[in-house]
């Protein structure tokens, strides 16, 4: 194999970079130009979108204008503007693809994220989505869910109130008329994969005749380990080989014309239609993998690119990301050879269409687009529960608040419930929580906790969905694991960083009501806290022993500031954060704030006595009604370039 540098991508007449300018599509080679007279070949469109994560109404504000040649900005999203552009594409053409590489349902949008994303589905099934490779947030409940339920439309446990909601048309949740693939995702135990690993579609060649198009599909390496998708019983197998495996199983097959669609990306340049210094691992792979893939279609990095690289014969193919939240179409144009099937690449055309919002909506998608909002409305002012008094994000001394304990409460009763319906992706025995921990102000990351439960007194302190919902979670699930009292006393004393200068940072874990302790006000970072008097249950925490303990899974895997944790055995996970948490204060029916005692601070007066500075949290949640819930993961920066989770 020709070793080609990192950075590098053919501009010559054998591989045409993109041509910077909104409309005009990249051409593989100069022949593909006058493509469009070329009626001996069979013309096959390929139409995608991708990282869609239930963004129905529009792109969320920092996302809703993207940059094209020469600087131009183009207002754009919403599925009912997408749909009419996708009739304008598709209008007059004889063989038409709709498909995605991922992430179109679990996202932060409270239209569709309180209804469970069967809004999303709905949408999508109204556009004609044909498929869809598997994302990671795919997996965010688990397998079942997505092959059960949003597949075939398997409802539990409770329908009208965890899924299984009435739809635009007045029925019930029906699954998804597309079908969903993955090449990689594969059970643990087995190494079998969780879906169909590729599909073939069958195009009109005329007379009577068809060829068969071969999709192969991946999802992001490290799936299973991520916060939201967090599935101890799967694995994620390599991209390359993966990709090489089914493509050679195609070609066994009689597929001679391949796609694949990977929930894996790049960044490549700010101008969405054209790339520039492409990297990352989709870009790595585009240069290695199989010759006998004719087009590769990324995603998960939310980023937008068109352009054509270099196979590792050196012939060019296209290499394409549509941004998210429904900002863009792809459109890859394919030539077929009628005897052969295979496609000529010369002939090969892609361009990105902003999905702009300066033509008429499509009445059908705006009409299921105004009727989730309208639920949403009435969900968002559903009594669940009553509370006595205000729980806030304000901390005493110590760093406790009266919200962060109900937090720390609601993780603690999370991780010792049973195992839900459909909870498949579990490989350890469901041993109950002994204690709980919650990051109210992480050193880094973002804050579970996204607005304060105020009391109204008009109501006599009645607490709504919406309320819950917005106040905690991220779309991460509590995950219950076993660790040594060594490492919570680890944990708890990463709680204090010396960040220099003479000062002390402070990242207060809230405790669940079953544990007690202090901390000495005037003891150096690391040296604070005596594990003898860290009480659990009321008896001394043992360094020696083995406990379990529950917090979210973005806390457990780092992404908070607390490495202690990461040597952790025996994870098992439970619900999502937003939904478990008011399934819990549903469950309660009447919340009253507790008093503020679990943390002590001895020799607060003391000389040289520093609690520390509190680290300023980053809520997860932005402030006020539906809005949109930041993607939080530790994921490492390429380049500077942090990648979406």
């Amino acid at each position: 194999m020709r070793e080609i540098g990192r950075r590098a991508f053919i501009t010559s007449a054998g591989a045409i970079a993109t041509v910077a300018a909104i409309g005009t599509p990249a051409f593989a080679g100069d022949h593909a130009r006058d493509a469009a007279t070329a009626d001996e070949y069979v013309d096959v469109q390929l139409l995608n979108i991708t990282d869609l994560h239930g963004y129905l109404q529009a792109a969320p504000a920092g996302d809703a204008v993207i940059t094209g040649a020469a600087g131009q900005k183009y207002t754009v999203g919403g599925v009912a503007y997408l749909a009419a552009h996708l009739n304008r594409l598709r209008a007059g053409r004889r063989n038409s693809l709709f498909f995605a590489p991922g992430d179109l349902f679990s996202g932060w949008e409270f239209d569709a994220a309180a209804f469970a994303d069967e809004p999303t589905i709905e949408a999508l099934n109204r556009m004609r989505l044909d498929f869809a490779s598997a994302g990671n947030h795919e997996f965010d409940k688990s397998p079942a869910f997505l092959t059960q339920h949003m597949a075939k439309g398997v409802p539990f446990p409770q329908t009208g109130w965890d899924d299984s909601f009435q739809d635009s048309g007045g029925h019930r949740f029906k699954g998804a008329d597309f079908r969903y693939y993955s090449a990689n995702m594969v059970w643990k135990a087995s190494n079998r994969t969780v879906l169909p690993p590729y599909n073939i579609e069958w195009v009109d060649a005329g007379r009577g005749r068809r060829l068969p198009i071969g999709f192969i599909h991946l999802t992001a390496i490290g799936t299973e380990s991520f916060p939201a998708s967090f599935q101890p019983a799967l694995a994620s197998l390599d991209e390359i080989e993966s990709a090489n495996r089914c493509a050679a199983e195609l070609k066994s097959r009689g597929v001679n014309a391949i796609v694949l669609s990977m929930h894996d990306g790049a960044v490549a340049g700010t101008d969405f239609n054209s790339g520039s210094n492409p990297s990352g691992p989709a870009y790595e792979l585009a240069l290695r993998v199989s010759p006998d893939i004719d087009a590769i279609v990324t995603g998960h990095w939310h980023c937008a690119f068109n352009m054509m690289v270099p196979d590792p014969n050196g012939v060019p193919r296209p290499f394409v990301e549509a941004g998210c939240y429904g900002q863009l179409i792809n459109e890859i144009n394919l030539r077929l050879d009628p005897a052969t099937g295979r496609v000529v690449r010369t002939l090969t055309t892609s361009v990105n269409h902003p999905n702009t919002r300066d033509v008429a909506p499509d009445p059908e998608l705006k009409q299921v687009v105004d009727y989730w909002a309208g639920y949403a409305e009435r969900r968002a002012r559903t009594a669940i529960a009553k509370q006595t008094a205000s729980f806030t994000r304000q901390t005493n001394r110590a760093g406790e608040s009266t919200l962060g304990n109900l937090v720390a409460d609601w993780a603690y009763w999370a991780g010792r419930q049973p195992q839900g319906p459909m909870n498949d992706g579990n490989a350890f025995p469901n041993t109950p929580a002994e204690l709980a921990v919650i990051a109210i102000a992480p050193r880094f990351g973002q804050c579970i906790i996204g607005a304060d439960l105020d009391h109204d007194a008009h109501s006599g302190g009645t607490v709504t969905f919406g309320q819950v919902f917005n106040a905690v979670g991220y779309g991460d699930a509590i995950i219950t694991v076993t660790v040594t009292g060594a490492q919570i006393h680890d944990a708890l004393e990463q709680q204090w960083t010396d960040v220099g200068g003479g000062r002390l940072q402070f990242a207060p874990l809230a405790v669940s009501h079953n544990v007690h302790y202090s901390f000495d006000a005037t003891g150096p970072a690391g040296h604070r806290v005596d594990p003898r008097e860290v009480l659990i249950d009321g008896k001394p925490l043992d360094p020696a022993r083995s406990y379990r303990i529950a917090m979210p899974a973005y806390t457990l895997v780092n992404g908070d500031g607390y490495p202690a944790f990461t040597g952790y055995t025996e994870p098992f996970r439970h619900t999502r954060d937003f939904e478990s948490f008011a399934g819990y204060v549903k469950a309660r029916k009447r919340i009253s704030p507790a008093p503020l005692n679990r943390v002590s601070v001895k020799n607060a007066a003391g000389r040289g006595a520093r609690i520390g500075e509190l680290a300023a949290p980053r809520s997860a949640a932005s402030a006020g009604g539906a809005g949109r819930r930041a993607e939080a993961a530790a994921r490492t920066a390429v380049d500077g370039f942090r990648v979406p989770c």
